[in-house]
């Protein structure tokens, strides 16, 4: 992956998260946990890097947002 943006951790709150998964369901169902949770930036696709097993994909996070009840 690529190096983090200092802009994405500018201020607390702000969070990248890379997740590594066996494939593209489990990885994308976990992103929208996620956004079912907080604001996020969410992907359409995840990456395979060669060499290394199953997909990854990076999405970022504001905590900063109230959770609902």
């Amino acid at each position: 992956m690529d190096p983090i943006n200092e802009v994405h951790v500018s201020e607390p709150g702000l969070v990248v998260v890379d997740v590594a998964a066996a494939d593209d369901a489990t990885a994308l169902a976990f992103q929208q946990l996620l956004a079912d949770r907080w604001a996020t930036s969410p992907v359409r696709h995840t990456t395979r890097d060669v060499g290394q097993p199953g997909v990854r994909l990076r999405c970022y996070l504001d905590l900063r947002q109230p959770l609902d009840s």
